[in-house]
Formats: structure tokens, C-alpha cells, sequence
């Protein structure tokens, strides 16, 4: 992907010479990860954080997290849950946090995570059924409303979008 200044994006995993320090999305909570918590989160691979950077620079322009979770069955819309086997929970993978340096605003880089984190998902020999995002405030939620996910039902600030919608959206099916 070009960026700033029309140099090259690349997606990458967290790496200890990442420049954190600089990273500035405007949410303290999304911020403070970034920086304080995410490295931890990698090591005892409880999170696998993605920074997107300048190709030659060490600057985050983003990042997100993935990691697995799971699902009760009776979360997800029947139409969907009936097509299921009759587990009582459904394994997911949980796209934790996203963010964009403020920056690098109004240049699609947060579409360009996102569907980067969801292909990523596809890659991987890990059987998921959904992929579930927890929305910080109303914007968050609109932004992942865009792509196709849904709220749950009872969690208006958390949603889902089931993977066949992934693949057809990403063309791996």
C-alpha cells in the first residue's frame, strides 16, 4: 500500500525496534497498549500485535491484534447458528484492537488493517467461525458496520462477521 508521501506500507509483527514512543491515535486506552502492553502480550502469546510501518522506517503508522476466542452459539442469529454444529461454543478469532496514528488519518489505512487482519486469519490452518471486534465508542462501531459486521444482540459495542462473508469479501473461497 502507498502512504505518507507516497512511500510503501508494510504490515509486520511487533518487533522490540518499532518506535511505540511516537505512536498517537488520540485514544489513551488504544495508546497505552501500544506502548506499555503489547510486547508483553506477544511474549506469553496471549496477543499477536501487527504494526503497519514505512517501508525504511520504523515509525507505527497502526496496528492491530489478533488472537483466538470463542463464541456461545446462542449469541449468533439463528439463521446462522442453526447451519452449526450443536456446540456450546463456536471458536472465533478476536481482531482486539485497531488503531491508526493520527498522523496517518484519512489515507484508508484502517480499511487496509482490518482487511489485512482478516486475511491473515484465512491464512492460517485455524478452524474459526467468526471473527469478532469489540467496538472502543459509536465511531469504531460504525467504521466495522461498514465492512459487513454485525452487533450481537445482547453487545451492542461488540461485533461479528461470519468468515464465508470474509472469504467471498476477500476472494478465498
Amino acid at each position: 500500500m502507498n502512504g505518507h508521501e507516497g512511500q510503501r506500507l508494510r504490515v509486520e509483527p511487533l518487533g522490540r525496534d518499532h518506535d511505540r514512543a511516537a505512536f498517537s491515535c488520540g485514544v489513551d486506552a488504544l495508546d497505552h497498549y501500544l506502548k506499555s502492553q503489547a510486547g508483553q502480550d506477544a511474549k506469553r502469546n496471549v496477543a499477536a500485535p501487527f504494526v503497519v510501518v514505512e517501508e525504511g522506517s520504523r515509525t507505527i503508522a497502526g496496528y492491530y491484534t489478533l488472537s483466538m476466542t470463542s463464541v456461545d452459539l446462542g449469541q449468533l442469529p439463528e439463521a446462522l447458528a442453526r447451519r452449526l454444529p450443536r456446540y456450546p461454543k463456536v471458536p472465533a478469532v478476536l481482531l482486539g484492537r485497531l488503531a491508526v496514528d493520527e498522523r496517518f488519518r484519512g489515507k484508508g489505512l484502517g480499511r487496509f488493517l482490518l482487511m489485512d487482519a482478516l486475511a491473515r486469519s484465512l491464512q492460517n490452518d485455524i478452524a474459526w467461525v467468526v471473527a469478532v471486534v469489540e467496538a472502543k465508542d459509536e465511531a469504531a462501531g460504525s467504521f466495522y458496520a461498514r465492512y459487513g459486521f454485525t452487533c450481537f444482540a445482547d453487545q451492542p459495542d461488540r461485533l461479528f462477521i461470519h468468515r464465508r462473508k470474509v472469504e467471498e469479501a476477500l476472494g478465498s473461497r
